[in-house]
């Protein structure tokens, strides 16, 4: 059995749909599962100009080694806590793929 921490996401036909509290103006760039499970995603970039979103979806799609334009802010594009949704993925591929700590 994999030890590493799970978080929630809901697949769906042809994606898999997540939410991430993002913390934008932090002082690395790292995603991690808190402890009650939800996944939390630490920005440099600020939250002006949709900076932060791209920043989002920059390292979400570099985590998971997938084109930019697999992945979309489904709601939340103004709030901390986002929906995501990312095409052509499961919440099991995902969980594998990200591999995630604690926070």
């Amino acid at each position: 059995m994999d030890d590493a921490p799970a978080f929630t996401a809901r697949d769906e036909p042809g994606r898999v749909v997540l939410t991430i509290r993002v913390t934008p103006r932090a002082r690395r760039e790292a995603l991690a599962v808190a402890a009650d499970g939800s996944l939390r995603a630490w920005l440099r970039a600020a939250p002006v100009d949709g900076a932060a979103n791209a920043a989002l979806v920059a390292l979400l799609a570099d985590r998971l080694s997938l084109p930019r334009r697999a992945i979309v802010i489904l709601r939340g594009e103004t709030a901390r806590l986002k929906q995501i949704a990312i095409a052509g993925q499961t919440s099991e591929t995902l969980h594998q793929r990200l591999r995630l700590d604690l926070a």
